[in-house]
C-alpha cells in the first residue's frame, strides 16, 4: 500500500519506519526543510535507538522517501497518517493548530477516497473535527469525495519505539466505517497483535486512559514511597511484592523524582481539562498533577537533610534526560531539579549520553562533562536522575576515588545499594529509609 506520513518527529518517523519495514511505500511530509534533507540522506534528526539504519536501508531500497510537498504526496496514497505535534497550551489543552492546517492542505488536494488517520494525541471529537475542516475545503473546490476520518493512537515508548511498533501490545482502529476498517486491517495484517476495533471517539479516549492511568500507577508509588520514608521501610520492596499480583503487575511501579516527557504531563492536564469543560472534577488527575509537581521538592529537601545547606556545594547530576534511550527533555525531573539546586546556590555539573547538550542550551550556568568520570571529579553527592545502562554499569569504586564527598542520591532506585555502602557511599534511594544515611 501507498501510505503517507504527515510529521517527521518521534510519532512520524516510527510509524513511517515500522510500515515501511512490513512492505508498504512510504512518503514521509514535512515543511521543516533541513530535517526532510537530513533524512532523504538516511541522518536521524532525533534519537530514537535502531530506527537511523532501518531508514538507511528502506530509502536504498526505495521503499521510503521524504518530501516538503504534500500535494506531491498525496498523488496515489491510500492512506495518510497525521503525526504532527499538539502541544500543550496554557489551559491544558491540546493545541491542535498542526492538525488543522494538515486537515485543511489534504482538502485541498484530495481528489479521490482517502482513509485519513489521527495518529496524534488529541481529544475526543478531533476525528469528526477533521472529517469537518477536509469537507469545507473540499465544498471551496466544488468537490464532493469521499473518504474516512480513523483515530489510530500510537502506544510508544521513547527510547523502545521500534520495538512497540513491530511488537505492538495492541493496535487501536477507531473506525466510522465499514471501508476504511476493511484499509486499516489490510494495512496491519502482517503485524501479529490483537486489534481493537472501535469508534474514533472511543479510540481518541483509550489513548488519554491509558496514559493518564500508567501516570497515576506511577504516582501512588511515588506517594508511597514517601510514606515508606518515615516508616524504614524499603519501597523497592514493597513493589516488588505488590507487583506479583497479576491484577497490578510490575511495571510501571519504579519510584522516582516524578514522570516528566512528552506524554504523561500533556496527557494528564488534556484528560483533566476535557472532564472541567462538561463540568466534571477530574479529582484523581488533579491530586496526579499536585503530587507529581512536589516531588521533585520532596526530593531536594531529602537531598538538604543529608548535606545540610547546599550554597558552594558541587553536585553532579547523572543521566539529564526524561527516561533512557532518549535524547528527549521536555518535561524531564533533571529540569526542575537543576533550576531549584541553582536557587540554592550549589554548582551543577551534568553528564548524559545524549541529552547534555539540550541541558547546556537552558542552563548555561551548568558545567557540561563529556562522561560520567569527569563529572564525578572533586563532586561532593552524585544525584541519579535517569537509570541509562551506561550509567549503572560504571565504576563505583573510581567514581569514589574521583569524588571529594560520597553522597550518592539514586533518584531512580537504579543503583545496588549494598555494593554502595561497602564501597563507602552515604546512599539514599526514593523511599529507601533516608531518615538512616549509612
Amino acid at each position: 500500500m501507498k501510505i503517507t506520513v504527515i510529521g517527521t518527529g518521534y510519532v512520524g518517523i516510527t510509524t513511517a519506519t515500522s510500515l515501511g519495514e512490513i512492505g508498504h511505500q512510504i512518503m514521509g511530509v514535512d515543511i521543516d526543510e533541513l530535517k526532510i534533507e537530513q533524512l532523504n540522506n538516511g541522518v536521524l534528526p532525533i534519537y530514537e535507538p535502531g530506527v537511523e539504519p532501518v531508514i538507511q536501508n528502506l530509502l536504498k531500497q526505495g521503499k521510503l522517501h521524504f518530501t516538503t510537498s504534500l500535494k506531491e504526496a498525496m498523488e496515489g496514497t491510500e492512506i495518510i497518517f497525521i503525526a504532527v505535534g499538539t502541544p500543550q497550551l496554557s489551559d491544558g489543552r491540546p493545541d491542535l493548530k498542526y492538525v488543522e492546517e494538515v486537515a485543511r492542505e489534504i482538502g485541498r488536494y484530495m481528489t479521490e477516497y482517502i482513509v485519513i488517520v489521527d495518529k496524534s494525541t488529541v481529544p475526543v471529537g478531533t476525528a469528526e473535527y477533521v472529517q469537518s475542516i477536509i469537507k469545507e475545503q473540499l465544498k471551496l473546490r466544488g468537490l464532493s469525495v469521499d473518504f474516512d476520518v480513523v483515530s489510530n493512537p500510537e502506544f510508544l515508548q521513547e527510547g523502545k519505539a521500534l520495538q512497540n511498533s513491530r511488537k505492538p501490545d495492541r493496535i487501536v482502529l477507531g473506525c466510522s466505517s465499514q471501508v476504511a476498517e476493511d484499509v486499516m486491517l489490510k494495512l496491519y495484517e502482517n503485524i501479529d497483535a490483537l486489534k481493537h476495533l472501535t469508534s474514533p471517539r472511543n479510540a481518541e479516549m483509550i489513548k488519554y486512559a491509558s496514559n493518564s492511568f500508567l501516570a497515576t500507577k506511577i504516582t501512588f508509588i511515588n506517594e508511597m514511597a514517601r510514606l515508606c520514608d518515615l516508616l524504614a521501610v524499603d519501597v523497592v520492596e514493597v513493589a516488588k511484592g505488590m507487583g506479583m499480583d497479576k491484577r497490578i503487575g510490575p511495571y510501571f511501579l519504579q519510584a522516582g523524582i516524578g514522570y516528566g516527557g512528552s506524554c504523561f504531563p500533556k496527557d494528564v492536564s488534556a484528560l483533566a481539562m476535557m472532564g472541567r469543560e462538561v463540568n466534571m472534577e477530574m479529582t484523581i488527575l488533579k491530586s496526579i498533577q499536585e503530587i507529581n509537581q512536589k516531588q521533585t521538592d520532596w526530593f531536594l529537601e531529602r537531598v538538604k537533610e543529608g548535606m545540610g545547606v547546599l550554597e558552594g556545594k558541587r553536585i553532579t547530576l547523572l543521566g539529564l534526560s526524561f527516561k533512557p534511550d532518549t535524547d528527549d527533555i521536555r518535561e524531564a525531573p533533571s529540569l526542575k531539579l537543576i533550576q531549584k539546586l541553582l536557587t540554592e546556590g550549589a554548582v551543577i555539573t551534568g553528564f548524559d549520553p545524549v541529552a547534555s547538550n539540550k541541558i547546556k542550551n537552558i542552563f548555561p550556568n551548568v558545567k557540561i562533562s563529556e562522561d560520567a568520570y569527569s563529572a564525578a571529579k572533586d563532586a561532593e553527592a552524585v544525584i541519579i536522575c535517569t537509570e541509562w545502562k551506561e550509567i549503572i554499569d560504571l565504576d563505583w569504586r573510581t567514581i569514589k576515588s574521583l569524588m571529594h564527598g560520597d553522597f550518592i542520591f539514586d533518584g531512580r532506585n537504579a543503583l545496588d545499594r549494598e555494593m554502595l555502602q561497602l564501597e563507602g557511599f552515604q546512599y539514599w534511594g526514593v523511599g529507601r529509609n533516608l531518615n538512616k544515611i549509612v
